[in-house]
């Protein structure tokens, strides 16, 4: 705490002093402490900032006087011409589908991003959180932290903490700020009915009830509980934040490698995960999305903004083609799914002038920034923000907001224009089928792997045992409270006096391990690839494999060293690659780093896949009351090492360890997805060093409160079973009722 209290003064002392003095200040103070104040900035973001000493640095710091602070001038002049323009106020809602405002904000990330130490960066970001739009303060320091080096090992607060507006139901807010103005005052009637609790602490949990289906239109909301599930929209936020569409490869640290072949495989696995919790909820395959035809199921979002706009509404049976602005949007769509589809065809592209192949296997990076990014231009200034669209941004367009008029600034984004919301739309998923359609086609021109490939002499998986698995719903409690405005005295205390919690229901599943038997005549390095896929359909026929390949999702894949004879290996659920465990709260995370001495020791154990991981919990779809059949996959590869990698990257025993690292694999030369990426001949297919295994995936039905007490307020009227007691003692008899029926009599007589 101590420490604390210095940082706190050596900030206020450094805010009051001239520019000349202290300098150095931030720029020494460890990892914990530029932890602390990267927290404090994306606290309560809606309102003015609350810290005395970070708003002073803010206020003091004159951009025009520092243009020597950071590397790049031009960005700082491109910065201050800018803000003579007009920026997004704010207030307003910020979303990247808009040029200008994608203009903008990447400019913030620049001068972030390319300013010469931590003190000038830290404050630069006191002055944008002072007098910019906060939602692109929030996205622009979120990538800046993300990528600079100086910034690598801090944990940035869940999204879902800094604005739950895009993760939390409106009518639950709602009742937060009531619960505000009331100031903690209860209506016991009204809160066993909306499920409100207080604890001791003047903690207030409001349930987030999943069976209020007022807002369902179709059969598709079956699947909410995962499109919305809070943790996988946090994935597939901070994947967006770590690979920007809009982003230069030269941006990219060595880490980075294989960008765009991981953003399609990114994609892809979504799309299998979420054909396994239709096939969870006996439904069939992914609808086809044709933008020239009606969109027969809609979305019912039931979620505000802080500003008070609604996000839109999308009804069932919606017409693209009906709005007359869309028509310009949908034949773009087709261009540049046409000059996809023919470059793929022809083998080569023409872009800028340049000539890419897209015949070989490492052809799919190209493929990839054709699709969800774009191709350099040659000798260009990568401070340069270009105003462009790619195909999955041009549909999304289509479908949604229309960003293609010029007068388009100031807008009411759908779901479908926040990365922190897209998944939550069940369009996104067939949108995504029709762009990943291409990826496939051009796998069908690479040769299917042969017997060389797949085989690995010497080695064989000789038996695989799986744990029974079970899932079941259980709940999580999520901080909501800077959803909430403070008031003057809660301003003065930097902290609400109020703590607002929301209960949510989600998927999760019980541990379980799989244990491999492997036997190998030589001691070697090999690769491990374990896969889950489905056994048969919605219609429980056996799915054949080339149309099932794509509907595998990977569970894990790590490196490991056989020895010579049998080799066992054990791997536990919560121990496979790139796994999230549940985020700590933001307001723990602060409180273990003002008591702790060592960062690297609460990452490793705590904040581990942090940033990257994707939620352990949804690692098994729900499965049936009864089981799921499905098929785990286990393939042993031997290990084609990339050229010129630090193999250092993997001992977690290092002392600057802090920086994330996604996919294992990548260090493997052998495509994301392998052996399941190509199509499949069967007869050259199946070798001794892989194996497939049956398993069953069983749901365990937990009763809810939140279930019970709906049916105890809402439904009581409409069970008549309870209403229509039996007072005849001849209501059960033992002979066939139709033996009073003359059966010689004509049937209308009766």
């Amino acid at each position: 705490m101590r420490a604390v209290l210095l940082f706190v003064v050596s900030l206020a002392a450094l805010a009051m002093a001239r520019p000349e003095v202290d300098d150095t200040t931030l720029m020494t103070t460890d990892i914990k402490h530029r932890q602390l104040v990267i927290l404090k900035l994306l606290n309560h973001i809606t309102e003015p900032l609350m810290y005395k000493d970070l708003e002073d640095i803010g206020r003091n710091f004159k951009i025009e006087e520092n243009m020597d602070k950071f590397t790049k001038t031009d960005v700082v002049k491109q910065f201050i011409k800018m803000l003579k323009v007009g920026v997004l106020p704010r207030g307003e809602i910020f979303t990247l589908h808009i040029d200008r405002q994608l203009k903008e904000v990447v400019t913030m990330f620049h001068m972030l991003y390319y300013a010469k130490d931590f003190t000038t960066f830290i404050k630069t970001a006191c002055w944008m959180r002072l007098y910019l739009n906060e939602g692109m303060f929030v996205y622009a320091l979120t990538v800046a932290v993300r990528h600079r080096e100086d910034c690598k090992g801090i944990i940035l607060p869940p999204p879902y903490e800094i604005y739950p507006y895009y993760f939390v139901r409106a009518d639950v807010i709602q009742k937060a700020y009531l619960l505000k103005m009331k100031k903690g005052l209860l209506d016991l009637k009204l809160c066993d009915f909306y499920g409100i609790k207080k604890t001791d602490k003047d903690v207030f949990i409001i349930d987030e009830n999943v069976y209020d289906k007022r807002m369902y239109l179709n059969d598709e909301d079956k699947l909410r509980y995962f499109t919305e599930d809070i943790d996988l929209n946090t994935y597939y936020f901070y994947f967006h934040v770590d690979y920007p569409f809009w982003m230069k490869s030269s941006f990219m640290d060595k880490m980075k490698t294989r960008r765009f072949e991981l953003t399609i495989y990114m994609y892809q696995q979504i799309l299998a995960r979420y054909y396994l919790e239709r096939l969870s909820n006996g439904m069939g395959m992914i609808k086809d999305l044709s933008l020239h035809k009606t969109v027969k199921k809609g979305y019912w979002p039931w979620m505000k903004m802080h500003n008070g706009v609604e996000f839109p509404v999308r009804f069932n049976d919606f017409r693209v083609m009906d709005r007359e602005d869309n028509r310009d949007v949908i034949r773009l769509c087709d261009e540049y799914e046409r000059i996809i589809r023919d470059a793929i065809i022809k083998g080569f592209v023409e872009v800028n002038g340049r000539r890419f192949e897209l015949t070989k296997t490492e052809d799919i990076e190209t493929l990839g920034k054709m699709i969800y990014g774009k191709i350099d231009k040659v000798n260009i200034d990568k401070t340069l923000v270009d105003s462009y669209r790619y195909l999955l941004i041009v549909m999304k367009a289509a479908l949604g907001l229309n960003t293609f008029h010029s007068d388009k600034y100031f807008v009411v984004p759908t779901i479908l224009d926040q990365y922190q919301t897209v998944l939550r739309d069940p369009v996104f998923y067939m949108l995504q089928k029709r762009i990943i359609d291409l990826v496939h086609l051009f796998k069908l021109r690479l040769p299917t792997y042969t017997k060389e490939d797949l085989y690995f002499p010497g080695v064989k998986v000789e038996n695989v045992v799986v744990d029974k698995l079970v899932t079941y719903f259980d709940d999580y409690l999520m901080d909501m409270t800077n959803a909430v405005y403070l008031t003057e005295e809660e301003i003065k205390k930097t902290k609400s006096d109020m703590v607002f919690m929301v209960r949510k229901r989600r998927l999760n599943h019980q541990p379980f391990k799989v244990t491999l038997d492997i036997k190998s005549d030589k001691s070697v390095d090999c690769v491990v690839r374990i896969f889950l896929g489905p056994k048969k359909d919605h219609m429980k026929r056996l799915i054949d494999i080339n149309r099932n390949r794509l509907n595998f999702v990977e569970l894990d894949t790590f490196l490991f060293k056989l020895t010579t004879g049998k080799n066992t290996i054990v791997r536990n659920s919560f121990d496979m690659h790139n796994l999230v465990k549940d985020r700590m709260m933001t307001r723990d995370i602060m409180k273990k780093i003002e008591s702790i001495t060592d960062m690297r020791d609460l990452m490793i154990k705590d904040l581990r896949n942090y940033h990257t991981g994707f939620p352990t919990r949804l690692l098994l779809p729900k499965g049936f009351v009864g089981g799921m059949d499905m098929l785990l996959y286990v393939i042993v590869t031997p290990l084609r090492l990339v050229d010129n990698v630090d193999l250092r990257i993997l001992d977690t025993d290092r002392k600057d360890l802090i920086r994330d690292f996604r996919s294992t694999v990548l260090l493997d030369k052998m495509p994301l997805g392998f052996p399941f990426d190509r199509r499949i001949d069967v007869g050259e297919f199946f070798t001794p060093n892989m194996k497939f295994v049956d398993v069953k995936i069983f749901h365990k039905k937990m009763t809810c409160d939140m279930k019970t007490r709906w049916n105890r307020w809402v439904l009581k009227n409409y069970d008549m079973v309870d209403r229509t007691p039996i007072e005849s003692d001849t209501y059960f008899v033992d002979t066939d009722l139709n033996v009073k029926v003359d059966r010689n009599v004509n049937l209308f007589d009766v």
